[in-house]
């Protein structure tokens, strides 16, 4: 009987050494969140203060006027030059010998 109780300790210790298992984690994924109705709009916000309008800038000098130019001196006038000779009157044609010359006009000139 001493050996069956110490036997019997040694199996009961074997068997619930076997069940002390690390237990595995399982992850399981967050469902993903659905939007809800929408909420009421809030109060609106205050007025913001209206800025400084800075200072304006002095104006600028005014330019010296430049002085006026001289007028130049008119040129003078030339000579008026000298009138030219009359030429001499041509010779008097003779009389012909009584042929007579017909000059035709060109014909028009052809259209395309």
């Amino acid at each position: 009987m001493k050996r069956s109780i110490l036997m019997m300790a040694l199996l009961a210790a074997l068997s619930l050494s076997a069940c002390e298992r690390q237990p595995t984690v399982v992850t399981v994924p967050a469902a993903e969140p659905v939007p809800g109705p929408a909420g009421p709009q809030g109060d609106t916000g205050a007025q913001g203060q209206t800025g400084y309008t800075g200072q304006t800038g002095d104006t600028g000098n005014t330019g010296d006027m430049g002085q006026t130019g001289e007028t130049g001196e008119p040129g003078d006038t030339g000579q008026t030059g000298d009138t030219g000779q009359t030429g001499d009157t041509g010779a008097t044609g003779r009389t012909g010998d009584g042929t007579t010359v017909i000059v035709e006009p060109a014909p028009p000139p052809n259209s395309n």
